[in-house]
């Protein structure tokens, strides 16, 4: 009897999918809530298998690049239809390429805004300059948060 390769027998814990991910066990919860995940029962607690992880993993990625859960489950509903991926890999390149369309356009707007915003920042400074420059913030402390910012942000994983 021949032995599907793509498919171990590993099975995993709710603990062990939530460490090598970084995300909760509510998260798993939830997308077993929204059918997107389908673990095993062992008692009460869920025992995940391979697939499970995989389609773990292309939720997070899904959800990291802006995909709804909706986009997601039917990118991964295809794979149930069709095993060959061909149906999966073509829905998944017409959503990917609108992506990346919505995001290069959201890069045009926030570039736009951080624009007017550096362009409102140096009138109103050249306005205090000239008439209270005693309430011009120092561009040092202005530094020192945006650096803060960034460090917060990097910290957080974001």
């Amino acid at each position: 009897m021949p032995i599907d390769l793509r498919r171990p027998a590993r099975t995993y814990s709710i603990r062990q999918l939530c460490l090598e991910f970084n995300c909760t066990p509510r998260a798993l919860r939830f997308y077993e809530d929204k059918g997107l995940l389908n673990p095993a029962r062992d008692g009460m607690n869920r025992v995940y298998s391979y697939r499970d992880r995989a389609r773990l993993q292309l939720i997070l990625r899904g959800k990291r690049v802006g995909l709804s859960l909706a986009e997601i489950g039917e990118i991964l509903d295809l794979y149930e239809a069709d095993e060959t991926g061909v149906q999966q890999a073509a829905r998944s390149l017409k959503k990917f390429r609108e992506r990346v369309v919505a995001l290069e356009q959201q890069k045009r707007d926030i570039d736009d805004a951080i624009a007017q915003l550096q362009a409102s920042i140096e009138a109103l400074e050249k306005r205090l300059a000239e008439t209270q420059p005693d309430l011009l913030p120092r561009a040092e402390a202005y530094e020192q948060a945006l650096r803060r910012g960034l460090d917060e942000l990097e910290t957080s994983g974001a």
